[in-house]
């Protein structure tokens, strides 16, 4: 996590270096680059959700560093709306920002806002979860796919081959949930015994409902993955009430 929020302000610093640019034009092929001052940067920042103490972290340091170079943030919280992401990253592109980082609700929803960025030569970086089309200047994240093998190999290690083990999924059309579930289950399906698997929109409240349902239905479970630690700390609180 700590290494993901590192390299997002790092991103963030390289448009705030001696000189930074913005893109004018609506090919790519004859954008005009425009130099500025990291002080004459506007940034804009789309963050999917602030009810999740990992992305206020990365917001915190986007602002930390803008404000060591003297950039201006606007920031907005999509609140895990997919339409509100969209509206807010339009309304951002009208304010006329010289750069956009963008952390997806959903991955094939945000493409429009992306393309309409690009249409308006607004650089765009992606943080966590990519977009499925238009041009990203960067994607600033972790490898979800590896992480997701590391968390089936670490089961096994640790509870043995074959177990039941139940799996807790984030939001359906997030990059991240694809990559790390894909990843899990490239081990899971050799080594564990998945008997079940259900959304919880990486949220710790409907962690905690999800793995109450999990547990009435199979109370043999043996071990849980979920696909980020707030869906797992809802987890958590649901086990240790079970007993």
């Amino acid at each position: 996590m700590k290494k993901l929020l590192s390299l997002a302000t790092a991103a963030l610093f390289l448009v705030g270096c001696e000189q930074a640019f913005t893109l004018e034009g609506e090919d790519a092929n004859v954008q005009e680059v425009t130099e500025k001052a990291p002080s004459e940067l506007v940034v804009g920042v789309s963050i999917s959700t602030l009810n999740n103490p990992f992305f206020v972290s990365l917001e915190e340091g986007i602002n930390n560093l803008a404000e060591e170079n003297g950039t201006k943030i606007k920031s907005l919280d999509a609140q895990n709306d997919t339409a509100k992401q969209t509206n807010d990253v339009d309304d951002l592109i009208q304010q006329g920002v010289d750069i956009l980082l963008i952390n997806p609700v959903d991955s094939s929803a945000i493409t429009p806002a992306v393309e309409s960025a690009n249409a308006k030569g607004i650089p765009v970086i992606t943080i966590d979860r990519s977009s499925e089309s238009g041009k990203i200047l960067a994607l600033v994240a972790s490898d979800n796919v590896e992480g997701g093998e590391m968390a089936a190999e670490y089961i096994k290690q640790i509870s043995g081959e074959n177990v039941e083990t139940v799996q807790l999924e984030g939001v359906p059309g997030a990059s991240a949930s694809r990559e790390r579930g894909k990843g899990f289950m490239n081990i899971a399906e050799e080594s564990l015994n998945v008997i079940d698997s259900q959304t919880a929109n990486f949220d710790r409240a409907e962690g905690l409902t999800v793995m109450e349902n999990m547990l009435q239905a199979n109370p043999n479970i043996k071990a849980v993955f979920a696909q980020n630690d707030e869906m797992a700390l809802g987890a958590i609180e649901a086990i240790k009430a079970a007993g």
